[in-house]
């Protein structure tokens, strides 16, 4: 230690550890692979890590996942199997309001077609079936959809009641969406549209009973 040293108080700074560490050599006789860790003996089983492992589903009756009864309304099934009122309101309104749809852009593709000139540009005879389309199919598609829920709804509340379905439960339910459909337009709109939307349920109805009796008959249709 230095005089400056000594008078400051400063300490002497102590000497760095050593940094030689001493390595055993390698052997590669003692390294070991994967498979002393993903042997099948440590890896556990997939199966077992499902929240039901284990369990007998057939003891157990709540875990029984079965398909709703058909109903067994007479002249309830069609085409498509039936469980009831929801599946006659999906499919009858998607149906409905999809075919609607595709008449509506049909006839709006004609119109937007017949409105311009054959000279005109091409850009305009686009932009006018384009229009034409936009127009005709959404108003077409939903007003058929709106009409097509509440006859759903309203033929299954009658058949319910009836205790069957037939083709005057679809006349009624006809009727009385058409009507409901225009009852802000006044008396003779609202007995034309029940009109109109009459005749189609009926329509329909007699023709698909038509139908499924003699697929039935050929053994086409169960």
């Amino acid at each position: 230690m230095s005089f400056w040293d000594a008078l400051t108080g400063k300490k002497p700074s102590s000497s760095p550890p050593s940094t030689d560490v001493q390595t055993a050599p390698f052997d590669p006789s003692t390294a070991t692979d994967t498979s002393s860790f993903l042997s099948p003996t440590y890896l556990p089983d997939p199966s077992q890590l499902h929240p039901l492992a284990g369990l007998n589903p057939s003891t157990l009756s709540y875990l029984a996942l079965e398909e709703s009864a058909l109903s067994d309304l007479p002249g309830s099934q069609s085409a498509l199997p039936s469980r009831g009122w929801s599946d006659d309101l999906c499919y009858g309104t998607g149906v409905t309001y999809l075919t609607a749809l595709g008449i509506g852009g049909t006839w709006g593709m004609i119109e937007g077609l017949n409105r311009i000139p054959v000279s005109a540009p091409p850009k305009l005879r686009l932009n006018s079936v384009l229009n034409s389309v936009t127009r005709r199919g959404p108003f077409l598609g939903n007003s058929a959809g709106v009409i097509a829920m509440v006859y759903n709804g309203i033929n299954s509340t009658i058949g319910y009641y009836r205790g069957r379905h037939d083709s005057a439960n679809s006349v009624m339910a006809g009727a009385l969406s058409g009507m409901l459909f225009k009852s802000t337009r006044g008396l003779r709109p609202m007995l034309i549209s029940g009109g109109l939307v009459a005749s189609a349920a009926g329509t329909w109805a007699v023709g698909s009973t038509l139908l499924f009796d003699q697929l039935e008959k050929t053994n086409l249709f169960s």
